[in-house]
Parts: C-alpha cells; structure tokens; sequence
C-alpha cells in the first residue's frame, strides 16, 4: 500500500477527508474540451458570445499544470487516470469512482459525455493494485456527491439529472452494512454535486454553502455531529465557489476567481494556494471535481 512514485503502488484508504493528503488521482487533460456536461457548462456555453467565452486548449493544459505543481510542492503524490480521445471530461476524476476504508467504489455516471469514465478509471485501479470494493449498480451515483463528515459518518446527495435517490441509497446500504451513519438528501440541481456545497476543511470543520441544503441536513452536520462552518453565498456556490481541496494542516488548494471565499479562508487562518482555473471552471468542474483522494494520514 505504500510507494514513492506516482508509477508505484500508491498508498490508498481514506477514513475521512480531511487530514494531510498523501496520495491524489488526477485526469490527464489531453482532450479536455466544453461539452453539455451539467448546469454550470450550460450557462457557460448558452452565454459564450455575450461574455466572451472561449476555451483555449494551450491555456486549460498551463492551468492544469500549475494545479499539479500545487499538490507536488505540498508533497503530494500525483497519480493518473489516462486520457481518452472518447473521454474528453475523465479529468473530472471526482465523480468516477470514490474512496473508502474498503475500497474504490466505481461509480455509475448519468451524464452522456461521462458514462464510459468507469472504463479508464478501473483501468487505473487494476494497474495500481487497489482494491475495487463495490461497483454502482442502482439507477446512478457520482463521485461528488460523496461527503465524509468525520469517521464512519457520511453525507449523501443526489439532484436526479447526475446522481440519483436510487444510486444514492445503494450506496448507503453498503456503508451501513459496515456500521456507518449515513444521511441522503437532495440538492437542487443547479449545484451538480454535493462538494459544491460541503467541503471538509479540517477535521470539524467544514466550508457549506446553507441556501442548497434543508434544514435538517444543516442539522445533522451542525447539531448532530457539531461541526463548525464557514458559509458560502449561493452567487459563489453556483460559480464552483467551495469547490476546493484541503491538503491538511490548514492548507487549502483553491481557484484565483474565488475571491471571497478566499479571502474568507485566509481570515479564517488556512494558507491559500489559488490557480487560475476558469477553462475548467467554466466547463463545469473546479480543482475538487478534478482530484480524487487516494488516502490521507488521520488527523
């Protein structure tokens, strides 16, 4: 389970996420491109000519390059799904498959453009020598809408055009067969998964956007498991605003155009590392959507 390059055996399990990130999967961009992927690359494609919007493929490679040389100067080990010229949104490895004590979990995606993603990120997992532990079967559940409060208590979403009631429930079933705690609940669809709306930041702590939740989720992660919140405006949350990675002690990958959640961190104490990220943002994923955790130390 151990290894110090990206080509060996990467060490994997995650407990919870957060703690120090020591091992991370990332899609090669290689064919990265806008496609009619969810809510958020809708609005930008709809409104391109009016805002002046266009993808430049030489600029979404040096984005994606500063990225990785965010987690390599944090000492994280980089691992890679392959690109596929049929794949061209696989960079997105958030929603393909997620990991747990167990186990990946290869994930069953709805949107077209994706739902052959589980084909490149099986490969990986096959060639690295990581378990699968389960495989979505039930109607359809991603990646994003995987949230882990603290250890053995999970947040479940689903908006039904990406993950649904059914793929969501399949998977609490199984988390419950190994003594987890487990709430599913809707968001609106105009979030796309729930890690636009709940990032763990630190153990305890979490960056929640309040407008996409009910009440009683807002209850269950405050009262029932007193984690404490900085809250995101719905303006940011739509624009891929809480969408970043916690790298442990107190670090935080974010993205140069979310200036106020940002700057929320940084008075919150947290060192920021901000990348220029908007041929991706745009295109419907942040930095979070385009990493996947293959193991943290516990906090």
């Amino acid at each position: 389970m151990t290894g110090n390059a990206s080509t060996s055996t990467p060490e994997w399990g995650v407990t919870a996420q957060t703690g120090v990130l020591t091992d991370v999967l990332l899609g090669k961009p290689d064919h990265f491109r806008w496609v009619a992927l969810n809510s958020i690359s809708a609005v930008t494609l709809a409104n391109a000519e009016q805002m002046g919007h266009r993808f430049d493929k030489q600029k979404a490679m040096r984005q994606h390059r500063q990225m990785v040389d965010v987690y390599e100067k944090n000492g994280v080990r980089v691992h890679w799904v392959e690109a596929d010229e049929g794949l061209p949104s696989s960079v997105f490895t958030r929603d393909s498959s997620f990991m747990t004590p167990w186990g990946a979990v290869v994930t069953s995606i709805q949107t077209p453009p994706r739902r052959r993603d589980y084909a490149v990120v099986a490969e990986f997992y096959h060639k690295a020598g990581i378990p699968i532990w389960k495989w979505v079967t039930a109607g359809h559940f991603e990646g994003g809408d995987f949230c882990i409060l603290k250890p053995g208590v999970a947040l479940l979403g689903w908006s039904g055009d990406r993950s649904t009631k059914e793929g969501a429930e399949q998977v609490e079933g199984w988390l419950k067969e190994k003594g987890w705690e487990v709430l599913v609940t809707p968001i609106p669809p105009q979030f796309v998964h729930m890690d636009a709306v709940v990032v763990m930041l630190e153990k305890g702590l979490a960056l929640v956007c309040e407008d996409a939740l009910q009440p009683y989720a807002l209850d269950y992660i405050k009262k029932t498991h007193g984690i404490e919140v900085i809250k995101v405006a719905y303006a940011d949350c739509v624009k891929l605003g809480g969408n970043l990675v916690s790298l442990g002690n107190k670090r935080v990958l974010s993205m140069s155009h979310n200036v106020n959640v940002n700057r929320q961190l940084k008075e919150a104490g947290f060192e920021v590392t901000a990348v220029d990220y908007d041929m991706f943002a745009l295109g419907g994923g942040g930095v979070h959507c385009s990493c996947h955790e293959l193991h943290r130390e516990a906090e």
